[in-house]
């Protein structure tokens, strides 16, 4: 991991992309920056995309790739991703029965906020980290 070192009061922060998306009511509660956010509220999601980056994997592949995942988290999220268009299962008329999981385009494309998430992490993490070990004495 690379140390990048914290900006300065004097530096000018970089700009965030921003996305504007048309008035969605006075809540928003419709608005569609929620459901990329609830995306990622799923903390397995993100990381089985990222393990599907580069093919099609089986899930007791996935599984013992990732580590730390039961067996029915990974069903239900891998369910859950086929629900919303991220993954396409496939089934594989053998004996005993094979199946796959690929990332469509949808799932794909989500690489580029999981990339930039981490590099996010790459260059602040630790000082988060650290704020957090102050809290916890």
């Amino acid at each position: 991991m690379a140390s990048v070192p914290a900006p300065n009061a004097a530096q000018e922060l970089p700009k965030p992309i921003q996305v504007d998306y048309p008035p969605y009511g006075d809540y928003e509660s419709d608005c569609p920056a929620r459901m990329g956010v609830d995306l990622f509220g799923n903390s397995w999601l993100p990381v089985i995309v990222y393990m599907l980056r580069d093919g099609p994997m089986r899930p007791g592949e996935l599984r013992t790739a990732i580590g730390g995942i039961s067996q029915k988290m990974l069903t239900q999220t891998l369910r859950r991703m086929e629900q919303l268009t991220l993954v396409e299962r496939r089934r594989y008329a053998e004996a005993p029965p094979r199946v796959e999981y690929e990332l469509t385009v949808a799932g794909r494309d989500l690489l580029g906020p999981i990339y930039a998430l981490g590099a996010w992490v790459d260059k602040h993490g630790r000082a988060v980290n650290a704020a957090l070990a102050e809290e916890e004495d």
